[in-house]
């Protein structure tokens, strides 16, 4: 009977255990790396206007194009699940982002007033 007794609770602490991973499943729809990369290029944005290395203009232009690669996240989402495609595209548009962002803070127009 004590067999019996320790396989039960070796199933229960089995289960118990199961339902712990479960719960630590990713969520599909979950972008992190997406969130905290655009986070990151819109802090570049920020210094390169603090800077002078970009102008209002540039600017402007930039934190558009950062709403574009945002909307395209959020339609991503709106099923509930960023599939790898998306996610490619999305890796895509921020690499784009990116590159305009670098162009733009080491072109020789410099904001008015600073040098």
């Amino acid at each position: 009977m004590t067999g019996f007794k320790t396989s039960v609770a070796g199933v229960a602490l089995a289960c118990a255990s199961l339902a712990g991973f479960a719960q630590t499943a990713p969520d599909p729809a979950a972008t992190p790396g997406v969130d905290q990369r655009q986070a990151r290029q819109e802090r570049r944005i920020d210094q390169g206007v603090a800077s002078g290395e970009l102008t209002k203009r540039e600017a402007r232009r930039l934190d558009r194009e950062q709403n574009v690669v945002d909307k395209a996240e959020n339609k991503a989402k709106a099923d509930g699940t960023v599939t790898a495609a998306e996610r490619k595209r999305l890796h895509r548009m921020q690499n784009r982002s990116s590159r305009d962002i670098r162009r733009q803070k080491h072109d020789a127009q410099q904001a008015p007033g600073k040098s």
